[in-house]
C-alpha cells in the first residue's frame, strides 16, 4: 500500500484556498465531501511505518510553522483532470520536500527516485474518488475559469501527516506531526 507525507495549513489559509475549492466542486458537482487541501511532500511504497514515524519525528524536531506562496493556478494534462494552486519551490517547504527524499531513500525506503522537478501544488479538484466522471469539456472550462480568478498568497503550513491512501478521511491519517510556534 502507498502512504503520503503531506504539509497541511492552518485554519486561516485553509479556509482561503477551501472556499474557491468548494465553488469549483459545486458547480461541477464533483463530490459530496471535498478532499482536504495538502501538498504532497512525498509518497512511499510498503513502509514500516514505525520507523517511518520515528525518522520523521527526528526531522521535524527543529521546524517551526512556515509560509508558503501559492503563485497562481495550473491545470495537469486533460488524462490526469486536475486543477491545482501552484505552490513555489522555495523555502521550506522545497527543502522539507527533498530532505525527505533523501533521508529515507538513505534508510531503505521506497520513495521517488528523481526530485530535481517537483511539482508542488495543492489540488482543488481532481478526478480522484468523484461521485460522477468529470467530461473533459467541464474540466477544461473549470480549469479556464480558476486560472482567470488566480490565486496569489501566502499560507502558513502548521503540520505534517502521515496518510494511507484511501477515500476515508478517519482512517486516513496515520500520523501527525504538529509543527513548532514561531
Amino acid at each position: 500500500m502507498k502512504y503520503s507525507i503531506v504539509a497541511l495549513f492552518d485554519k486561516e489559509s485553509n479556509s482561503q484556498m477551501e472556499f474557491m475549492q468548494k465553488k469549483l466542486c459545486q458547480r461541477y458537482k464533483l463530490y459530496k465531501n471535498v478532499p482536504m487541501l495538502h501538498i504532497t511532500l512525498e509518497v512511499i511504497d510498503e513502509p514500516d511505518l514505525e520507523k517511518l514515524s520515528k525518522i520523521m519525528g527526528d526531522m521535524l524536531k527543529p521546524y517551526k510553522k512556515f509560509k508558503v506562496e501559492t503563485s497562481g493556478v495550473v491545470s495537469f494534462d486533460p488524462s490526469y483532470k486536475s486543477v491545482n494552486l501552484k505552490i513555489e519551490d522555495k523555502g521550506y517547504i522545497i527543502r522539507l520536500a527533498r530532505q525527505f527524499n533523501d533521508t529515507l531513500k538513505l534508510h531503505g525506503f521506497k520513495v521517488k527516485t528523481n526530485v530535481e522537478n517537483l511539482d508542488l501544488h495543492v489540488a482543488l479538484a481532481n478526478s480522484n474518488y468523484p461521485i460522477k466522471e468529470w467530461s473533459n469539456n467541464e474540466y477544461i472550462a473549470a480549469s479556464d475559469t480558476t486560472k482567470k480568478q488566480g490565486f496569489k498568497k501566502m499560507s502558513k503550513v502548521e503540520r505534517i501527516e502521515i496518510w494511507k491512501h484511501i477515500n476515508n478521511k478517519k482512517d486516513m491519517v496515520i500520523k501527525s506531526f504538529q509543527l513548532r510556534d514561531y
